[in-house]
């Protein structure tokens, strides 16, 4: 092989290792910007230890480059402009090619949200169906050492029975110096007093931290009898509000997980 072959090659190699850095550097900034959760755990680890090979082969391509040290001759005129023409519709589907990539990668991460959703709520409604007991007693609360109690114990064996809700909580309403607040217990709702008893912590110190879509929605479930389902994701974040009514009371459960990679891959 002579050195125009290799110097040839080497160019080559170059020109596609630029490429497809660019296009693993964009994947990789939309993946983090946007928190897009695609690919599952290999194919993100994999993905990630790519870019360390195609920088390999851009110095490898380099070094032959420096080593031979050859330059091409400029190409004759009528040659140029038909590259030129060539390299203009090039360019032309490089640019177009991001915003298509960028649309695969949400549509890859909503595959995912999707496919947790539908994960979560089949899992919610087997805890809730399956076992009517632990259900109804969380649904008769009361601002009470046994209730919390109870609660406590359930939210346990919940947490520990379905891998897909590590935390699980009740989201209650209530009144607290006659106002309406919403009040969370979670598997940790007492602590010991001086006499080793369980108790209660004051009132306030339950209220859940919510957002105004969140307080929109507890609104329409305790006080408009609305039982819609509330999934909502974020950057890997995923949370489940599951109302649940019997004989005119009413909780939501709320499940909450995260994940770090996709569903999409192997």
């Amino acid at each position: 092989m002579n050195n125009k072959t290799l110097v040839k090659l080497s160019n080559v190699i170059g020109i596609v290792s630029i490429i497809a850095l660019v296009y693993w550097v964009f994947t990789f900034i939309s993946i983090e910007v946007f928190g897009f959760k695609v690919f599952r755990e290999n194919m993100t680890e994999t993905f990630y230890l790519s870019i360390l090979g195609i920088l390999a082969l851009m110095f490898g391509a380099l070094i032959i480059n420096v080593m031979f040290n050859l330059t091409r001759i400029a190409e004759k005129h009528n040659q140029d402009d038909k590259i030129k023409k060539s390299s203009t519709k090039l360019w032309f589907l490089f640019i177009l090619s991001f915003p298509l990539l960028f649309f695969l990668l949400w549509g890859g991460n909503f595959l995912t949200k999707n496919k947790k959703e539908k994960m979560l709520i089949v899992s919610a409604k087997s805890i809730v169906e399956n076992d009517t007991t632990k259900s109804n007693l969380l649904v008769n609360y009361s601002f009470t050492t046994e209730w919390a109690t109870q609660t406590e114990d359930i939210l346990k064996i919940i947490s520990k029975t379905d891998k897909h809700f590590p935390n699980v909580y009740v989201i209650v309403t209530d009144t607290l110096e006659s106002a309406n607040v919403f009040l969370r217990f979670s598997n940790y709702n007492l602590y010991y007093n001086d006499v080793k008893h369980k108790e209660l912590y004051a009132k306030s110190y339950y209220i859940a931290s919510t957002t105004k879509a969140e307080r929109d929605y507890f609104n329409k479930v305790f006080y408009e009898n609305n039982n819609e389902i509330r999934f909502s994701s974020r950057n890997g974040n995923y949370e489940l509000f599951y109302p649940y009514r019997k004989n005119g009371k009413v909780i939501v459960l709320y499940f909450s997980d995260y994940q770090r990679y996709g569903k999409i891959g192997s």
